[in-house]
């Protein structure tokens, strides 16, 4: 029976059964039926510091984005954001990629912006688009 979840989930449990007083179950058969291997729980347990501290770098590079997502009063996609993080007294380089990333981890999203329905009324009222017949 293998478990279906994110392996990071399933290492939780691992971790959590392991540290019981009454665990009877050996650490190699519990990984074998979370379908885990037994050198990836070590390498998990291992980089739990590493992770925390990417987490808390990303956490303060949201901050900087949120703050450059409402400047002027208006929401910006990851591009404006990009331009205005490089156009800061002190400006901060960061990858649209990761911009991106971070506004999807923490659920930030810019509103899509409307079509102009008087463009379009003006686009379709236009009469002279076809140059005259020359003879």
């Amino acid at each position: 029976m293998i478990l279906t979840a994110v392996p990071a989930a399933k290492y939780e449990v691992i971790r959590e059964a392991t540290r019981r007083d009454d665990n009877l179950l050996n650490l190699t058969w519990m990984c074998e039926i979370a379908g885990v291997s037994r050198s990836g729980y070590y390498y998990w347990l291992d980089t739990e510091k590493d992770r925390e501290l990417l987490e808390l770098r990303d956490r303060e590079d949201f901050a900087l984005i949120l703050v450059a997502f409402q400047f002027r009063g208006y929401d910006k996609g990851a591009r404006g954001i990009h331009m205005r993080l490089l156009h800061q007294t002190a400006p901060v380089l960061m990858n649209v990629k990761k911009i991106r990333r971070l506004m999807k981890k923490f659920n930030l999203q810019c509103p899509i912006r409307r079509p102009n329905p008087y463009r379009r009324m003006a686009m379709e009222m236009q009469t002279n688009r076809v140059a005259p017949k020359a003879h």
